[in-house]
């Protein structure tokens, strides 16, 4: 079992920028990838960012180059830093953390918005 705790998300205005934070805890030594999804009201869960353990990092085509997502692998945390943020962003956000043996676990969830 991982668990994982999310803090950051809030709001921001057009331009803006937030951080998110992701802890791992539990059976980290199975985890194979660590990243995040989101999903707006009446769409689909979608990928934003995720980071391998040998560092591949892989960006939906929507937030490359305001996106940056990382990883500190002596806290087990994985952040996403959202720079030039636009409305279309806002979302609930899901940290996601992929097993070698194919299990996914999920955080809670937490609130992007994005509004001026």
């Amino acid at each position: 079992q991982v668990q994982l705790v999310e803090s950051g998300g809030g709001s921001a205005q057009p331009g803006g920028s937030l951080r998110l934070s992701c802890a791992a805890s539990g059976s980290i030594d199975r985890i194979y990838t660590m990243g995040w999804y989101r999903q707006a009201p009446g769409k689909q869960r979608e990928l934003v960012a995720v980071i391998g353990r040998g560092g591949v990092i892989n960006y939906a085509d929507s937030v490359k180059g305001r996106f940056t997502i990382s990883a500190d692998a002596t806290k087990n945390t994985v952040y996403l830093q959202m720079n030039s943020l636009k409305p279309e962003d806002t979302a609930v956000y899901h940290c996601n953390v992929a097993t070698r043996f194919g299990d996914n676990y999920w955080g809670q969830g937490t609130q992007v918005t994005v509004s001026s």
